[in-house]
Parts: C-alpha cells; sequence; structure tokens
C-alpha cells in the first residue's frame, strides 16, 4: 500500500465528516458533506487547515534549486509556508486568502465585502492587502470651499447680490439681506422701490376701534366714529352702543299676567302662563285645576290615579306599594323572608329561586343540588383529570413531570434539565421529554476522537477494506415525538451536501428497529430519511444506529448517525 493522503481544509473551513471541508460561515462558502435532522446536531469546532502531502523527506517548506532566494522558505506557497504534523500548510498575510489549488493567494476587496471601518461621509477605496478611507467634502448653500474647510460667500463684496437701488446690501452667514436707505415715517410703509406709502390701519389692524365704532382711515393715521342704533319695540341699545338687546319684561315688572299666572320672557315680548297643573280658561280668563286622570287615562299611574287641586295622586292595588317616583307600584319582595336555599329572585307579583353557578334547582323549587361537570363536559374541561367539587371542579395534572398552566385546565411539561432538578452527574447530559428527562452519556469507541459533545471522528484506519466499512465520524441526535404523531412520519434526512453528479447512498438502520418500527427510503439517489412507519402506542425510547454509505468518485465512505428517539404520551 502507498502513503496515506492526509486530508484538511483551507484557512477558514472546518473538516466535516472527513470529506470536502465545510465552510467558515465568518471566511466564505466551501462544500461540506453533513448529515441533516429534524432536530439539528450541534455545530463542530473550525479546523483551519489545508495539509499538502508531499513524498519528499527533506523540509518541505524549504525552495529548491530553482526558486529564488526570496522564495527560499516558501516551498510550494506563494505567501508563508508552514510544517503541520510532516507536511507542508500555506496560509496568506492579512488581506488576502488562499485560493482553490491551496498554494495562491489572492487579495480581499474590502470595499466589496463590507469589511471596511470607513465612516459615513467616508469612500473606500480598495488597495492590495488593505484599504483606504477618503473624506467626502460638501459645503452649505451660501459657502465655498476653501483649503479644505467651508467658509461664507460674501456676495455684497463680489455683487452677487439682488438689492435694487434704494437699498445697501449687508452680508449674513451663508447669505444677504437689502437695507433700505431712507427711513419711512409712522403709519407709511416702504415698498420694494423704496417709496413711502400709507398703510390703511383700518384693513392692517385686527381690531382698530373699539365695539360701535367705525374706522375712517387718514394719511399716516386712522379715526374712530360712534355707530348711530335704533332699536325696535321690545328692545334698547346695550351700554356701549353697539347692538340691541331685548328688554325683559317679567324682570322690570312691567308685565300684564293676572293672579295665579307665571310670566315668560320672549325675545322683544313676553307671554303668560298658567301654573303646572292649570290651564287657562277665555270665557272666565282665569286658570282652572285640570283633572290629569282624565286627559291622561292610564298613562300617569301604573294603577289608580286620584286628582287633586293642581296635581294628582296614585294609588296601588292590593299586593303592591308605590315606589319613590310616586307613579309606578312595585311588589312586596317576598325573598326578604328567605323562602329559597340558595339565591331568590322577585317578580311581578311573585317570586323565583334561583341558583348559583356549578348547582341547578331541585325538583321541590326552592332548594338546589350540586351539578357534577366533569361527567357532564365528557372530558372536554381537563387535558389529564378532573374533579368535582362542590358548585365547581377542578383539573388535576400527574404527579410527576407535570405542572398546571396559568389556564387551570391544562398541563405543562416540568423541563428539569432547565430548573435543575434532574440527578443527570456530571458526566451524563440531560435531556428533557415531555413528561420527564432522561440522563444521555455520549462516549466515542476505541479509534475515535471526540471533536465536540455529540460527535466522535475516527482517529485511524490500517488497511482500505477497515476504511471503507468503519465510519469516519460517529454524530448523536436526540429527537422527541408524542404518541398521537400521524404516521408514516418523516423524522430524519440524512445526505451529502453539497452533492455532486455520481454521487450515491446506500442508509441501513444497523442497530436499534428489532421490532420494525422505523426504516428508510431514498428521495434520490443522494438524500435519504428516516421515517416512523408504524404507530408506537406507548411512550417507548429507542436508539437507533443509521448507517450511511457514500459512494463518490469509486469510493465508498461510511458515516454512522446514533439517534435517541423519545415516544412520549401526548401533552397533557
Amino acid at each position: 500500500m502507498g502513503s496515506p493522503l492526509a486530508v484538511g481544509c483551507l484557512v477558514g473551513m472546518v473538516l466535516s465528516l472527513m470529506l470536502p471541508c465545510l465552510a467558515d460561515p465568518d471566511r466564505g462558502q466551501v462544500t461540506r458533506l453533513e448529515a441533516k435532522a429534524t432536530i439539528p446536531p450541534v455545530a463542530s469546532p473550525s479546523q483551519p487547515i489545508l495539509v499538502v502531502s508531499l513524498q519528499e523527506e527533506q523540509d518541505k517548506c524549504k525552495g529548491t534549486l530553482e526558486v529564488s532566494a526570496a522564495e527560499e522558505y516558501n516551498g510550494p506557497c506563494k505567501h508563508l509556508c508552514n510544517i503541520v504534523e510532516g507536511d507542508a500548510v500555506c496560509s496568506c498575510m492579512a488581506g488576502y486568502t488562499l485560493m482553490a489549488d491551496g498554494v495562491s493567494c489572492e487579495d480581499i476587496n474590502e470595499c466589496v465585502t463590507e469589511r471596511h471601518t470607513c465612516q459615513r461621509r467616508e469612500h473606500c477605496v480598495n488597495t492590495m492587502g488593505s484599504f483606504r478611507c477618503l473624506q467626502e467634502l460638501s459645503c452649505q448653500p451660501g459657502h465655498e470651499l476653501k483649503d479644505g474647510e467651508c467658509v461664507d460667500i460674501d456676495e455684497c463684496e463680489r455683487g452677487t447680490h439682488s438689492c435694487k437701488v434704494n437699498f445697501v446690501c449687508q452680508n449674513t452667514e451663508g447669505s444677504f439681506y437689502c437695507e433700505s436707505k431712507q427711513r419711512c415715517m409712522d403709519g407709511f410703509l416702504q415698498d420694494p422701490e423704496g417709496n413711502c406709502v400709507d398703510i390703511n390701519e383700518c384693513t392692517s389692524l385686527p381690531e382698530p376701534c373699539k365695539p360701535g365704532f367705525n374706522c375712517i382711515n387718514t394719511v399716516g393715521s386712522y379715526t374712530c366714529q360712534r355707530n348711530m342704533l335704533s332699536c325696535s319695540r321690545g328692545y334698547h341699545s346695550n351700554e356701549e352702543g353697539t347692538r340691541c338687546v331685548d328688554v325683559d319684561e317679567c324682570q322690570t315688572g312691567v308685565h300684564r299676567c293676572g293672579e295665579g299666572q307665571l310670566c315668560h320672557n320672549l325675545p322683544g315680548g313676553y307671554r303668560c302662563d298658567c301654573k303646572m297643573g292649570y290651564q287657562y280658561d277665555s270665557f272666565s280668563r282665569s286658570c282652572i285645576d285640570i283633572n290629569e286622570c282624565w286627559n291622561y287615562p292610564g298613562r300617569l299611574c301604573q294603577h289608580t290615579c286620584e286628582n287633586t287641586p293642581g296635581s294628582y295622586h296614585c294609588t296601588c292595588s292590593s299586593g303592591f306599594r308605590l315606589s319613590y317616583d310616586g307613579k309606578h307600584c312595585e311588589d312586596v319582595n317576598e325573598c326578604d323572608n328567605s323562602p329559597c336555599s340558595q339565591e331568590c329572585a322577585n317578580v311581578y307579583g311573585s317570586y323565583q329561586c334561583y341558583c348559583r353557578q356549578g348547582f341547578q334547582l331541585a325538583e321541590d323549587g326552592h332548594s338546589c343540588k350540586d351539578i357534577d361537570e366533569c361527567t357532564q363536559s365528557a372530558g372536554i374541561l381537563c387535558t389529564f383529570r378532573c374533579l368535582n367539587v362542590p358548585g365547581s371542579y377542578q383539573c388535576a395534572c400527574p404527579e410527576q413531570g407535570y405542572t398546571m398552566a396559568a389556564n387551570g385546565r391544562t398541563c405543562r411539561d416540568i423541563d428539569e434539565c432547565a430548573i435543575g432538578t434532574h440527578n443527570c452527574s456530571a458526566a451524563e447530559t440531560c435531556y428533557n421529554i415531555q413528561g420527564s428527562f432522561r440522563c444521555l452519556s455520549f462516549e466515542c469507541p476505541s479509534n475515535y476522537r471526540k471533536v465536540s459533545d455529540m460527535r466522535c471522528e475516527r482517529i485511524n484506519c490500517f488497511n482500505y477494506l477497515e476504511c471503507q466499512n468503519t465510519p469516519v465520524r460517529i454524530t448523536y441526535y436526540q429527537l422527541n415525538f408524542q404518541t398521537n404523531i400521524v404516521v408514516p412520519a418523516h423524522i430524519f434526512r440524512i445526505g451529502p451536501s453539497p452533492a455532486y453528479a455520481g454521487d450515491n447512498i446506500v442508509l441501513t438502520i444497523t442497530k436499534g428497529n428489532e421490532e420494525g418500527f422505523f426504516s428508510t427510503r431514498r428521495l434520490n439517489s443522494y438524500t435519504g430519511i428516516v421515517y416512523l412507519q408504524r404507530q408506537v402506542k406507548e411512550p417507548k425510547d429507542f436508539l437507533l444506529d443509521v448507517e450511511m454509505k457514500l459512494w463518490r468518485q469509486g469510493t465508498y465512505t461510511t458515516f454512522l448517525a446514533k439517534i435517541y428517539i423519545f415516544i412520549t404520551a401526548h401533552a397533557y
């Protein structure tokens, strides 16, 4: 057999399943091969190496006779070369990245990849192995750039202002204004040509004169002249003389209403009305009593109406009493004598017994008996167990692994792993399942090393057959399902990523499927699934060994996924 080929990864990549390398998400994309699961595995730590395997025994980072002195210690590399476990490892200087050939380096354009540190108002310019930030300057209107700074433009000095003949230009920061050469007297305003014109205060002022006065404009000023009012009968001028207001004949006593009548003021006049309960008789010209009981039969009193001078009085039939409004009759409340065992409601001329929530009225119409909500609900009130109590019910949860939710009806799983109530040892990993937890131990077999909490890698193999048949990587997964899961159900997906033309996989459940609950199927030549084909009626734990053999470029490579599957009772 020839020398074994050492396989590794570029700087900024990680080795996945001992196949083509997995890209470091901070540096770029490189192909990888990994198993995909319904519950994703824990990411493995980065392994930034590409090992170039050479056959020579001499120092592989030293140059040959044909290379220059500058390249004497670069070996096959364009930038830097180091020896790792007897092999040459190429890497690049800062600002460069290793190319696909594993030897050459190319410049990183920090301006395109957003790796620069330029601030706002700065422009990024890429350079070989680095970048530069150039400041962008722009000035506000009325300023110009001079010696790297923004300075004010004096429009008055340069003659770029727009002031007219009778105005003088005055410069300001970033602008200018036009100041008139002559001043106007009070009452005058300067027009755009610099001339003084009269101000019409009667139109320009909001209230030039007091109420009751007219405004008259004069040259440079204005005058106020009083208005003359003439009011009609029943009105007179107000104190300011600005408007006519009504004369209140009732208040001043100038009305002619008779005895027993009431005076009501009206705009421009007044009206004489009778007191409430009386009406005006045009023959006698006086107010007489109104018999409300005759005029409004059945509308004033609920039961019986009796007329009185200027009013009326209501009375009630036997068994009723007059209410506080003096019109309606209310039933005598028999409930005051407590004829019911729980609740009593008075009704018109009688009463009705009622029961509180959780009780129902017995046949005698007075006593109440408890309602068994648990029996009548047919199991829809509580998700686990219903307990009847007098007048109500209570929901209960299993004694272990659950706690009652805030709604008082459903049971919520207790995460023993999160709150620390599990009994797993320090060497074990706690995994929460519905209503309980499991203590899992992930150990690597001999000739394997642990590269993460859930992943083991083969150290070496001694012959071609062993290299093909023993897995290069063992990965642990945990899945949790309930007994009411609908079958068939896809629970695990596996395959190389990315896949190449000609890839072929073979999936086999090598251990843990003695009862035949699970099976595998290929979706295509490079992707397969593990699915639950039979209903698991009771809670049960499984540990499946799923082996994937990848045929690529004439070589088989084996991978092993150890899948913990916990089938738990459905959620309460």
